[in-house]
């Protein structure tokens, strides 16, 4: 599997490590003392992401197409229309990510024809839509590995962390937005300025900022560094975080090459023998998978939440982004269920969200870890 590079810590979403390429298995150190997890709202059902507006106000969106506002621990339906998401299985309502104007947001999520982000402008508990700022990202009518998050960059840029809806042709085509981590500029959808297929006729290569990915769950940038993690699911093995290099292969191949019709999910996540210059992951979890989501660094330690694992994981980071320990804090080892956000807060604590489907808890968590 692929690993995420923090500034000095990592968060794991995963309850056992395996090496690296060549590597050695990170240590596991010993569980985090003295932090609080606090309940700020309940209610919500499959929370996906969170936001953060002036004033300590959030937006969390829900997979089933709805978007909450919490301010000071109450809960408001937001007025917006999302009539057109379309909820199935792993897909639905997704990602968000609040514009630095503080007055619009971007959404992720799936409709009857493709996965597509789109602006919306906030007023009070409205919203009204801005524009489609991308379509045509490709979605599977089941809803699966739909990815999709977007996350800013520290240029400005947006990055968004995609899947490649199960379909097997996706992940090496660099003409598919499907099993990728896109840069495309904030205003317009279209391929950031410095993109490494910045220069191609066709417009979806010019958003790729990497490829080879089966099913990213979220990009997280490493403060005071040029560092980019990814965190992504893999099949019956080697959940992964990456270390996002400029224009590389991540080598998930699951149509070997062209030469299968169907989608094999045998073959490695990160396969170094058809792809010798594939870039291995920093962390990946072996077996059993945790079902990693949402990267955030956070007190100097990269933290990842786990689905299955339903667990917190934080990673101790070396300065090249290796991995140096793991460890779970008790708090939030099992504790609350699946667990799918994470965004540091304005105020530096951690909030996540808790994915089980019915009564879903908005987290902060504070303390040293």
């Amino acid at each position: 599997m692929r690993a995420l590079v923090a500034a000095g810590l990592v968060l794991v979403v995963a309850a056992c490590s395996s090496p690296e390429p060549g590597g050695n298995a990170p240590s596991k150190a010993p569980a985090p003392q003295g932090l609080k997890v606090e309940e700020v709202a309940g209610g919500f059902q499959h929370a996906w992401d969170i936001g953060f507006l002036p004033g300590g106000a959030m937006l969390v969106t829900e997979r089933p197409g709805t978007i909450k506002l919490v301010r000071n621990g109450q809960v408001t339906p937001l007025d917006v229309d999302l009539g057109d998401v379309q909820a199935r299985g792993e897909g639905g309502l997704m990602g968000l990510v609040i514009h630095p104007d503080n007055q619009r947001f971007t959404v992720c999520y799936n409709t009857s024809r493709d996965v597509r982000l789109v602006t919306f402008r906030l007023d009070g508990t409205k919203a009204s839509k801005v524009k489609d700022l991308l379509t045509g990202m490709p979605s599977n009518s089941s809803g699966r590995h739909s990815g999709c998050r977007p996350t800013l960059a520290p240029d400005g840029s947006m990055y968004v962390a995609t899947g490649d809806i199960a379909q097997a042709r996706n992940p090496q085509d660099r003409t598919s937005l499907g099993g990728k981590v896109l840069r495309i500029d904030a205003e317009t959808g279209e391929g950031a300025a410095g993109n490494p297929f910045i220069t191609s006729a066709n417009a979806n290569e010019r958003r790729v900022y990497t490829y080879g990915h089966r099913n990213v769950q979220g990009v997280v940038f490493r403060p005071d560094s040029d560092q980019a993690f990814s965190s992504e699911h893999g099949p019956s093995v080697d959940d992964e975080v990456n270390l996002l290099r400029k224009g590389a292969n991540y080598g998930w191949d699951p149509s070997e090459g062209g030469t299968k019709g169907g989608y094999d999910e045998s073959v490695p996540m990160t396969d170094l023998q058809r792809f010798p210059d594939a870039v291995p992951a920093v962390w990946s979890s072996g077996s059993p998978t945790e079902a990693i989501c949402q990267a955030a660094f956070w007190n100097g330690k990269l933290a990842i939440t786990a689905l299955k694992g339903s667990k917190l994981m934080l990673f101790t980071l070396d300065a090249e982004g290796k991995v140096q320990n793991v460890s779970v804090p008790n708090e939030l080892n099992d504790t609350y269920g699946r667990l799918r956000a994470a965004r540091t807060a304005p105020d530096g604590s951690l909030y996540l969200t808790t994915s089980n489907g019915t009564d879903d808890k908005l987290l902060r968590l504070s303390g040293t870890a």
